[in-house]
């Protein structure tokens, strides 16, 4: 079974070297349940990680069986880190240095600010700061794909899979009700498509519903809504090497460094600036991306200890809240006032 990424169970005892059958229980499981949450996606327009997640968690049940857990957690650990990397093939340095210096710098100030939020926050609440830099990055980069990426940098041993679920089912929340409520604030303030679109771009969690916020809006806005969130998008990368920067050394005196697939991340994004990979070749690949990170959501949906979600209560709620409302304020204070 695979290891905590940066070395939290360094001195337990080494896991026995496994065969792909003992993988092959789980990941059936995982594969299956992510089908479905595609089927759910296609036919009824709900985003694919909240159907995974909701299939995940409605399958729970099978994690007492043993014979599943390499599998399971194969696919939340592993095909994460490969569907962050191919992550690199939705952004491109020119759509970067389209959105201008003033709004990047913006970008930035938000995704920075939100995550601030996001850890006094959760102290302010008595949790700790892990778990707050988990909620507040989920809420200001990419929601659930950016919870997991953090979760995995952070390790088992700070965050857990229940603390990790409650983020993904918070943010889920929370970003389906932005999608419908922020169009509507956007025309209640008069907002041009410029405007609109930066706020909803700047604001919304999910991709996916970022981008339906902006086009409901209008065409202009969900352009500047695209390129706004997939500038955050690309601000994952950079987060996370950060955050593995500023965890404490280990007991032999060790940095835990860069993860490799914030690398990957990085050096696919370049190659994927200078143009040389085909259309079809990165539509190809987003989708994979898309289908990695749907199974390891679904995967961490069905390892999750469902007594501890419940035993929570309702504080992590807040702190997913706080950060949402302090991107929201800042998007529509940078919308207003500067563009």
């Amino acid at each position: 079974m695979a290891a905590d990424l940066y070395g939290d169970l360094l001195y337990a005892e080494a896991s026995p070297r496994r065969g792909w059958r003992s993988y092959a229980p789980g990941l059936t499981i995982v594969a299956l349940g992510t089908l479905a949450a595609g089927f759910l996606s296609d036919h009824y327009g709900a985003p694919p990680t909240l159907m995974a997640l909701l299939i995940g968690l409605a399958l729970n049940f099978l994690s007492a069986d043993v014979r599943l857990h390499p599998g399971l957690a194969f696919a939340s650990r592993s095909l994460l880190r490969w569907g962050i990397v191919l992550v690199g093939v939705r952004v491109t340095g020119a759509q970067v240095v389209a959105l201008g210096p003033v709004a990047l710098v913006c970008v930035i100030g938000i995704v920075a600010a939100t995550m601030g939020m996001g850890v006094l926050a959760a102290r302010r609440l008595g949790l700790d700061s892990a778990f707050g830099t988990l909620a507040g990055g989920a809420v200001a980069i990419c929601g659930a794909s950016a919870a997991m990426a953090l979760a995995t940098t952070l390790g088992e041993k700070r965050v857990s899979q229940a603390q990790l679920t409650l983020v993904l089912v918070g943010i889920s929340a929370m970003s389906a009700g932005a999608m419908v409520s922020y169009p509507l604030l956007a025309h209640a303030l008069r907002y041009t498509d410029l405007q609109a679109g930066f706020l909803l771009g700047a604001s919304i969690h999910d991709v996916a519903q970022a981008l339906g916020a902006g086009y409901a809006f209008s065409p202009g806005a969900g352009q500047i809504a695209a390129i706004v969130k997939l500038t955050r998008v690309a601000l994952l990368a950079p987060v996370l090497a950060v955050v593995a920067a500023t965890l404490p050394r280990d007991e032999r005196g060790k940095g835990v460094g860069v993860p490799w697939f914030v690398v990957g991340f990085f050096a696919l994004l370049a190659i994927n600036s200078t143009g040389v990979i085909p259309v079809a070749v990165a539509r190809g690949a987003e989708k994979v991306a898309a289908a990695l990170l749907a199974a390891a959501v679904t995967a961490t949906a069905i390892r999750s200890p469902l007594a501890q979600l419940l035993e929570t209560g309702p504080r992590p709620l807040l702190v997913i809240g706080a950060a949402t409302l302090t991107a929201l304020a800042l998007a529509g204070c940078a919308a207003g006032l500067l563009l």
